[in-house]
């Protein structure tokens, strides 16, 4: 479950809504390219935006359509109560294991964010990954939180942000980790511009934006780095470089990603939750010319 590629598809919007057909589309592209995992409904797949009947709906189908691909399934909420019940739905759905995020209108404590965990890990019965996305969560953990998380039983990965450019910091930082982790807790870039670095540190997976759209590229990387074959994950990674510069160039990937899904037909060329508004003509079409340059299609 937590090794390999885990492909992060887009939810995409249509009127105001998650357009079903079009996850599907993208589902059948993750399936089809038979990924290691799927990961559903985390920032990519825009959870903030949805009720919990439509994160209920959209985990029912991930997990109907993954043709026996494990589910990870995000259950971020800012209210406990909250994360318990969309945990259930989640579990209901089949998920094989629950993503969460540390989610706070105030800015979250780190023994909250431990209760937390351990609220959540006391309830399910399917393996939680720890989400570290301090872009969106505004939360960062520390190394002495991620360790006393970890610890507890149910916990079964951690989904990392960004490794040092320098592949011997990187080295240095995957080191850091996996002192301070049970061996049974296995480590997952989700940058995808620094996820050759991390790969060739050591990381077990890559919880991949790239992969949720362009899934046979994504997993050519992860497949080279289990193989030991860092110069290929390093040829691979510096051939995207033009994708990665878009995503550092729109503040993410998330614009960049539903955007390239629009022009690909996947979806609806505006496919944003409001109030996000699409981007410009002019970035849609530098965005058009480096998928036709990276032969992303």
């Amino acid at each position: 479950m937590f090794s390999g590629l885990s492909a992060f598809p887009l939810t995409p919007f249509a009127d105001g809504k998650p357009d079903e057909a079009a996850f599907l589309r993208i589902l059948r592209r993750l399936t089809e390219a038979k990924v290691d995992s799927l990961g559903v409904l985390g920032s990519t797949g825009s959870y903030a935006w949805l009720t919990r009947a439509q994160r209920r709906r959209i985990a029912e189908r991930a997990v109907e359509n993954a043709e026996a691909i494990p589910v990870m399934i995000c259950i971020g909420a800012i209210n406990t109560d909250e994360v318990l019940a969309l945990a259930e739905d989640a579990q209901q759905a089949g998920a094989a294991a629950l993503l969460l995020p540390p989610l706070g209108y105030q800015t979250l404590k780190e023994d909250e964010v431990f209760t937390l965990f351990e609220t959540v890990t006391r309830h399910a019965s399917v393996p939680v990954c720890i989400y570290d996305n301090p872009r969106t969560t505004h939360f960062t953990f520390s190394d002495a939180l991620l360790s006393r998380i970890a610890s507890l039983p149910g916990i079964g990965s951690v989904k990392i942000p960004g490794v040092p450019a320098a592949q011997s910091a990187a080295n240095d930082r995957l080191a850091q980790l996996r002192d301070i982790l049970p061996a049974s807790v296995s480590v997952g870039i989700s940058g995808d511009a620094s996820a050759a670095n991390a790969l060739i540190a050591g990381c077990d997976g890559w919880y991949s934006v790239c992969g949720g759209l362009f899934p046979r590229v994504a997993k050519a990387m992860t497949d080279a780095a289990a193989a030991g074959d860092h110069e290929s994950v390093r040829a691979q990674s510096e051939r995207l470089q033009p994708l990665w510069s878009l995503f550092r160039q729109h503040g993410g990937s998330f614009r960049v990603m539903n955007a390239a899904a629009g022009l690909l037909g996947l979806t609806a060329r505006d496919c944003l939750p409001r109030p996000l508004l699409p981007l410009s003509d002019a970035d849609n079409q530098q965005i058009a010319e480096v998928l036709a340059a990276l032969d992303l299609s």
